[in-house]
Parts: C-alpha cells; sequence; structure tokens
C-alpha cells in the first residue's frame, strides 16, 4: 500500500485509545482542565457509569469564543508554548489531546463563559467537530463539558468495557484521586440521580484530614500518621498509614508529585523498602502521600495518560522518600492508647474509665502462683536482661501477671490487660539490636568452646569462603577444612543456642541472594534479611516458661525498641484490651 497521510479523525481516534481508555478517563481528563483552568468547584454527573453520559461543570476561567473551536482541535494548547515550558509543566495537562480525543468517540458539547463576557458560547460535535461556529449560550462564567453515547462510533472498543458496577468505580476513583489532589477545590459526584459525594474546599489540616476519611476508609486517619518532612529541596507530607493498617489489596495508595497522581516503579521501590520489615506477608501498605520539588526535576512527558514521571536524580529522590517514612515508622513506640483491640463482642459503649472501683488489684495473687524462681541461676532467654517489679510511670506495656499457654505474655497497663506475643516481640528486639551492632562496626562474636564442623555443596563452600568477611561482620567466623567442609569456630552469643549447621546453611543462602544482587538498596534489604532470620532463630520459642522478671524485662526492652508493634514478618507483637471492653464481655455496668 502507498504511504499516505492519516485523516484527521483517525488521528483522533487513534490519540483516544490511548488517552481514552474508560469512562474514568475521560472524567480525570476534563477534571484536570478544569483545575488547570483555575476552578474552585467542580461538578461531575454521570449516567451509566459514564458511558451514557458524563457531565462536567467548572467555575473556572471559561474559554473566550474566538479560542472556543480551537480548543477542540489537536495539539492545541494554552498551557506550554516552548520546550522550556514543556522541561518544568505545573499544570496537570499540557498535551492539547484530550479534548480532541474525547470528541472523536463521543457526542459532545461545549459551553463556556469567560469573565466578562455578558453570555456564553456552545459547540458540539457527534465524532468530529460538526458545528465550529460558536452559538450564543446562557452560561455563567466557567464551562461545562457534556459527553454522551461514549464509544458509540467504535462499538469494538465499548465492547471492552466492563459491568457498569466496575467502570463506575473506576470512574469514583478518579474524581477521588482529583479530590485529594487539590484542597482548596470543591467536588461533588452523582451517578444516576443518587449524590455519591459533595466535598467543600478545605482549609487547614483538619479540614483537610476531614476529606481523606471520607474518600478512603473511616479506619485510615485513627490508625496513620501525619508527616512533613523537608530537606535536599523537597518536601514530602501527607497521612501514611500505620503498619497495623496493611492492606491485602494496594486499594489505598495514593502518591502525588508536584499534586500529579502518579503510579512510579521508583517511588513504589522506596516506599516499599521503607515498610519491609513491618509488613505481614503480602501485604500492602496505605498511604495518601505528596512529594513536592522543583518542576525542572521531574519529567511528566512520558505516558500519554501522564500517569508516570521520571526524575532527573532519581537516586536521590529515592532515598529522600525511603529516609522520609522509613524515619517516621523508626519513631513508632508501642502506645496503648492508640492500639486498643476491638473484641468482637463489643457493644455499649461506656464514657466512664473504671464504672466499677471494686476491682481488686490481681498482680499479687498471681506473683504467689508464679513464684520468682530461677532468677539466680542464669535460666533466662537469650538478650532479655532482667528487671525490677516496680510499675514504673514511663512502662505503657505495664505489668506482667504470667504466661497463656507458654505462648503469651500477659501483662496489666493502665488501659486493661496487655497481651504479647513472646516469640514475635523478642524477635523484633534482637533484629533492631542486630542492626545497631552492625552500623556500629559488626556483631559480638565469641569462641566457641569446641568447633563445630559439618558437611556442604561444593558451591556452598566456594560461596563460604568468598563471604567470610561478611559473615564475620555478623559475629560468624568459619573456615574451610576440606572440598566439602566447613568449620565454625564463633558465634554471636544471642545464637549460642541455635543449630550451627540450619544456621550457616541459612546464612549461605542470603549470601547467595545478595551475590546477585547489585543495586545498593537491593542489597541492603538481602543484608537485612539475613538479620531477620538470625533474630527469628535466636528469639525464645513458644513453650519456652519465663520468669516475671524475664517477662517484665521484655516488656521494658519492647518501650525502648523501634517499630516494636511488628515482628519481622509484619505480624503484631502485641494487644491492648481495655476496661471497657472487659466491662462489656461480663456485662458489668448494664
Amino acid at each position: 500500500m502507498p504511504i499516505k497521510i492519516l485523516p484527521d479523525t483517525l488521528i483522533n481516534q487513534i490519540a483516544a485509545g490511548e488517552v481514552v481508555e474508560r469512562p474514568a478517563a475521560v472524567v480525570k481528563e476534563l477534571l484536570e482542565n478544569s483545575m488547570d483552568a483555575g476552578a474552585r468547584q467542580i461538578e461531575v454527573t454521570v449516567e451509566k457509569a459514564g458511558l451514557a453520559q458524563i457531565l462536567v461543570r467548572d467555575d473556572g476561567s471559561g474559554i473566550p469564543k474566538q479560542e472556543l473551536a480551537l480548543a477542540l482541535q489537536r495539539h492545541a494548547t494554552s498551557k506550554i508554548s516552548s520546550l522550556d515550558d514543556l522541561e518544568q509543566v505545573a499544570t496537570l495537562g499540557f498535551r492539547g489531546e484530550a479534548l480532541p480525543s474525547i470528541l472523536s468517540v463521543s457526542r459532545m458539547r461545549v459551553t463556556t463563559a469567560a469573565a466578562g463576557e455578558p453570555h456564553g458560547w456552545t459547540v458540539s460535535g457527534d465524532g468530529s467537530l460538526g458545528q465550529s461556529t460558536p452559538e450564543p449560550a446562557a452560561h455563567p462564567t466557567g464551562t461545562t463539558i457534556e459527553v454522551r453515547d461514549l464509544f458509540f462510533n467504535t462499538p469494538a472498543r465499548r465492547k471492552f468495557m466492563r459491568s457498569e458496577g466496575t467502570e463506575f468505580r473506576h470512574l469514583s476513583l478518579a474524581v477521588r484521586r482529583a479530590a485529594l489532589a487539590r484542597y482548596d477545590v470543591g467536588f461533588s459526584l452523582v451517578h444516576g440521580g443518587r449524590k455519591v459525594f459533595d466535598l467543600a474546599p478545605a482549609a487547614g489540616e483538619p479540614q483537610m484530614a476531614h476529606r481523606v476519611g471520607a474518600l478512603t476508609d473511616p479506619e485510615f486517619l485513627a490508625k496513620s500518621q501525619f508527616i512533613d518532612e523537608a530537606r535536599m529541596g523537597m518536601r514530602l507530607w501527607g497521612w501514611m498509614g500505620l503498619p497495623s493498617f496493611a492492606r491485602t489489596q494496594p486499594d489505598l495508595q495514593h502518591l502525588y508529585v508536584n499534586g500529579r497522581a502518579v503510579r512510579d516503579k521508583l517511588l513504589g521501590h522506596a516506599l516499599r523498602r521503607a515498610y519491609a520489615d513491618v509488613l505481614h506477608g503480602s501485604h500492602y501498605p496505605a498511604f495518601v502521600l505528596y512529594l513536592e520539588l522543583d518542576p525542572a526535576g521531574v519529567d511528566v512527558n512520558v505516558h500519554p495518560a501522564k500517569t508516570e514521571v521520571r526524575f532527573r536524580e532519581s537516586a536521590r529522590v529515592h532515598d529522600f522518600l525511603f529516609a522520609a517514612v522509613h524515619q517516621s515508622i523508626r519513631r513508632l513506640r508501642p502506645d496503648p492508647a492508640q492500639h486498643h483491640h476491638a473484641m468482637p463482642w463489643a457493644g455499649v459503649r461506656h464514657d466512664s474509665p473504671d464504672p466499677n472501683p471494686d476491682r481488686a488489684n490481681p498482680v499479687h495473687g498471681v506473683q504467689e502462683r508464679f513464684p520468682l524462681a530461677g532468677i539466680g541461676s542464669g535460666y533466662r532467654p537469650h538478650g532479655i536482661a532482667s528487671a525490677s517489679l516496680a510499675r514504673p510511670a514511663d512502662a505503657p506495656l505495664g505489668q506482667a501477671l504470667g504466661q497463656v499457654h507458654d505462648i503469651y505474655i500477659l501483662a496489666q497497663n493502665d488501659y486493661g490487660l496487655v497481651l504479647v506475643d513472646m516469640h514475635a516481640a523478642h524477635e523484633r528486639v534482637l533484629y533492631e539490636k542486630f542492626k545497631r551492632e552492625r552500623e556500629e562496626g559488626g556483631l559480638a562474636s565469641q569462641a566457641m568452646l569446641v568447633p563445630h564442623t559439618f558437611s556442604v555443596t561444593d558451591d556452598e563452600a566456594d560461596l563460604a569462603e568468598q563471604a567470610a568477611a561478611e559473615l564475620k561482620a555478623l559475629g560468624v567466623e568459619l573456615d574451610r577444612i576440606g572440598p566439602q567442609t566447613l568449620r565454625i569456630t564463633a558465634l554471636p552469643p544471642l545464637l549460642a543456642s541455635v543449630d550451627p549447621t540450619s544456621l550457616i546453611k541459612s546464612l549461605l543462602r542470603g549470601a547467595a541472594e545478595q551475590e546477585s544482587r547489585s543495586h545498593f538498596s537491593e542489597l541492603a534489604d538481602a543484608q537485612e534479611r539475613i538479620l531477620a532470620d538470625m533474630a527469628c532463630r535466636a528469639a525464645v520459642r513458644s513453650g519456652r516458661r519465663l520468669t516475671l522478671t524475664e517477662m517484665d524485662a521484655l516488656l521494658r526492652d519492647m518501650e525502648q525498641t523501634e517499630r516494636a508493634n511488628q515482628c519481622n514478618h509484619g505480624r503484631p507483637t502485641w494487644v491492648q484490651v481495655s476496661m471497657a471492653e472487659l466491662d462489656r464481655l461480663f456485662l458489668r455496668g448494664r
């Protein structure tokens, strides 16, 4: 076939394939235009999830009559005019493709009035600009765009649409993301005559937080902390979910770069690393975060839908985001006031902290049933120091009462009862201790009275030789004394009771993983997995009977340990059961 120039209508429909994926994409593009036009109130009304009708009305600057027809032509925009503008885009839209692309696959009408004009003007078209001469129309300052019968002239595209419920979820998310991007703008969404939400402009953190709660999850604000960090010419602020609020799907992850909602692999990796050792299994953190930096340092012209960006100093941006979130997580400490366990039988709420003052203090009786035997005999879990039995004022986790099936520690504090998974809690304490020792020059090592010799494969023996210096930094000293034989001569004291063979083989697997990593952050991830494995092996095991002194010592260690609310695998280490919840269980005060 001969080479020829494509018709404008087909060119626009090809562009629509990139920009107009579904009704939600139409709404996103129109919202961005409204926000760029300085709107302070935007109304979105849709029918049949947007396939039948999408109407977006704003009170922005409007479009002058002489520019109205031009606005519907491809690559016509008021937002950039030179390469310099493109390299530091500060608007959400800039390509000039949205309106002609939408018009090419729908029946569209644009009605608008610029400030100072006596009335508005309107143009419309079905798949192309049929009415190119604007006609007078009554309209206040601002713009209304109506899109009907989306994909009416491209039936194959329409067949790819999902159910009405699915399409509306995507559309609603697009509006919610826009509302989270601009707190100074009011947003309303109506679907099929039903008002989904109506948000007034938010000024100040309390109103902004209220909007976040209304648009995400009612529990999110109560289980998140506000962050505001600025350095290196960048600022990160917003709400980061506590590790205990991790979700099974990445459905509450809103990340904005200079007000633009993005999905970015670099930033996603930084956030995953920051939450790495406090999340359980395949869970995902929740966050609503805003990254601000010089627009000249961000290339937004890398994706037709403008959902991806590229940074000129990617490593610097990655490290800033990681450090800001990581440090915030490190600062978390056990706080019973924010850690109440929701009991399944919760019913009537007591406003009084203690409606039953006749309670007796149960500590003494429990101490008599669990005498402090074994304290002088050296029987103590590795890494847990002894502690006094006083109830210090700065001990939020309270005082130990005993063990439940030699798995959980039961303690009493000012709020009620505390239940601690002793293995999970001790694992976190040891993990943080190992990390501190590594940062301070390496883990302490203790020579074995009798060196341990064992057999390995040729590959494992080779790897042990190569990783000898690194293993020594972890407190493990070993020699290769044969083609398939290793000898351990020293271990960290906390690992004295661990099976040396399984420990070394596990460390060698971790070292092999490190060897395959080249990026520094991936290398750090692998190193921390080795330390986490060591902590898990050294931590006190279920079925181990502890003394009250040892239990209290573990509670005190938890209170002083970073990220002590979760173990290395992201499981909770403790829960708080309040007196009010206990009262409800026994129907007291009713």
